[in-house]
Formats: structure tokens, sequence, C-alpha cells
């Protein structure tokens, strides 16, 4: 089960950011792998500290996770992590502003890693929501740099092993009865330098890069649907493979109709004598008009029911209903002889003026 992560650094939701690194510096170092060779609680207490601190330290993830909790982090894309080799490989900066180290001896950063993925928010009209649509969406993403082939060095040339530590992204120092490995401050755990840096990419081995995307919206989805494509993210780093895409659905209002789970309810209006001496309406649906029959005495707010005539299910078979509701029409615009009428008919039932 997803743990609290202001329980597991034992602070509240208003802790200063300051504090909230004391709490978590004080946990790793307690729980931290090399301190605790072979125990493997001190290892799990050590990545749901990292975990909790990741989210909490950073304001926009604390925000998510406050407003939405977990299910609100995994909306943006956020996993948590898996193991030691995601923390120290994807957030050794985290330990770097903490204590000054970052990944565990031996590990390297140059290891291959997926790619970033990404978000696009798609607003779709009601109907295209309840029936599906094909549609194409545009967005921007980072891919590897055409001009350099995705080695950040100018062509002709390519990346040098780092002369500080010797191509392997860490340099080990002791510290007591701890032998650290921190990140290299010249290649920031990469292993390698570049001397001549693409002009295109300025040495990042990546660009901007527009893309123009099919897209299948199934039919009922709604605000809030969720839908994926894999690899359809940012490039990898190192021969890695391409992040996902998120396509967060959000629905134009009907001018007629309203959503209840997969049911769409709408209100038509009928006239007094319609709802007195029954009657037989056209009502608007979603695939067209329908009869209705209005039976004889129909009082105000009465609810009717069209079976199989609302949206269908997304993951599943068959459709909701129309759910209708009546209001009746009182005339306001009487004339002599209607008013007339009226007193006869208010007569006859024995009713006072």
């Amino acid at each position: 089960m997803n743990k609290d992560y202001y329980k597991v650094l034992g602070v509240g939701r208003d802790t200063p950011p300051d504090e909230i690194k004391k709490a978590f510096r004080k946990l790793a170092l307690k729980h931290h792998p090399d301190r605790n060779p072979g125990d493997r609680e001190a290892e799990e207490r050590f990545k749901e500290a990292a975990e909790a601190y990741e989210v909490l330290s950073d304001p926009e993830k604390k925000g998510i996770y406050d407003r939405y909790g977990h299910e609100g982090l995994r909306g943006t894309g956020f996993q948590g992590f898996s193991g030691f080799e995601d923390i120290f490989t994807n957030f050794g900066d985290i330990f770097e502003d903490v204590f000054g180290f970052g990944p565990r001896r031996g590990r390297s950063r140059t290891a291959a890693r997926q790619g970033s993925d990404l978000r696009y928010d798609l607003v779709i009209s009601f109907e295209d929501a309840v029936f599906g649509t094909n549609t194409e969406v545009e967005l921007e993403r980072l891919e590897g740099c055409r001009e350099c082939g995705g080695s950040g060095a100018t062509q002709g040339t390519a990346p040098i092993a780092c002369p500080t530590c010797r191509g392997h992204g860490q340099v080990t120092r002791s510290s007591g009865f701890f032998t650290i490995s921190s990140t290299c401050p010249t290649c920031r755990g990469t292993g390698r330098v570049i001397e001549n840096p693409c002009t295109h990419c300025r040495g990042a081995g990546k660009s901007p890069v527009k893309k123009r995307l099919q897209l299948k919206i199934p039919p009922g989805v709604e605000t809030n649907s969720r839908l994926r494509l894999r690899g359809e993210g940012e490039d990898g780093e190192f021969g890695g493979p391409r992040g996902d895409l998120y396509v967060f659905i959000q629905v134009e209002p009907h001018k007629f109709f309203e959503r209840a789970g997969n049911d769409v309810i709408c209100t038509i209006s009928v006239t007094m004598t319609q709802a007195a001496l029954g009657s037989n309406v056209e009502v608007p649906t979603l695939e067209g008009t329908e009869r209705l029959k209005i039976p004889r005495g129909t009082q105000h707010g009465k609810i009717f029911r069209l079976k199989g005539k609302g949206i269908p299910h997304l993951r599943g078979f068959g459709r909701g209903d129309q759910i209708i509701q009546t209001i009746i029409q009182i005339p306001t615009d009487l004339s002599r002889k209607e008013e007339k009428l009226l007193q006869e008919f208010a007569k006859l039932r024995g009713e006072s003026k």
C-alpha cells in the first residue's frame, strides 16, 4: 500500500523545506545501505525516505500530492522508485543536495534510461466523447539531435573519457567507516566530456521537434479520462527507450444534455393541457429524435427513462439510459377568452377563485 509521505519523514504538511531536508538527512544517514550491509529492511526504509523527499521537496509534486494523493502523482507519470538503481540513477541530485555525494560506489549514470513521459491536454466535444473519434494532435518533444546523432559533439568529433574520473562517472573517497562514491563534478556522472559541442543542440544531444500524432478516442470517455500512447514521449538516454505520452481528456459541456455516469439527463417542457390530457412529444436524443408518450395527469418534475439511449460503456458492452424530466409550462399571456374558460374550469372543479 502507498505510505503517507509525511509520516515516512515524520513531518507535517506545513513543515518548511529546510526542516524536511533535515528529516530526510537523518533517516538517510540512519538507513544508508553502506551503513547497514545486507539489511533489507534498512534498504526499504532508505528507499521510502528518498521517495518521500523527492516529492515533498518539489513544490509542484507536493501540491499535487496534497490535493490528490498518490493517484494525482500517478496522473503526472510519477511512479515512485522501484529500487536503488532507480533512486541513484535518476535522482542522484537529491543526495548530492543533502549530503554532497550521489550514487553508491561503482554506480554509473550512463546506464540506459527511459525518456521522460509527456502530458497533452485535449479538449473534445460532447458528441466525440460519446461516440468516439479520430483526431490529430501536435506536440513538441525532445528527440535525438539529427546534426550530431545524439552524441552532443560536433560532426567529426566524439566525446572523450572524463579526465577527472577516467570515464567511471564517479570519484571515490573515504569518510570514517563510509566509502562514498560521489558523482564526478566534471562530467556530472556521464563519464565523458564534450570538447566541441554541437552547435545545433549545444551539446545536449537532444533538440525540440514538433510531431503530429494520430489519436483514436474510444466511445464513452469523459473529463479526466487518460489515454496512454506508449513510446511517444521523449527520447531515452544512453540508448534507453522512449517515454510515454499521456493524453488527458477535457469534454466540452452540451447545450441540452448533462452526463451522469453513463446516463444522459435532459429536461423538456410540456404544456398544461398536454400534461392534463396526455400527448405524444418529440424528444431529442443522442442519435436523432424519439416520440415520448406523456400520460394523462403527468405532474411537474415527472421522470421518464429511455433505455439504452445514453452513453456507451468505456470498458464493456451496452449503454446507459436517457433520463428525461418534465417541466409543466404555465401560460402567462392568457387572452380574455382563455381566462374565462379557465374560470369556468375552476368552477367545475369546485376551486375557489
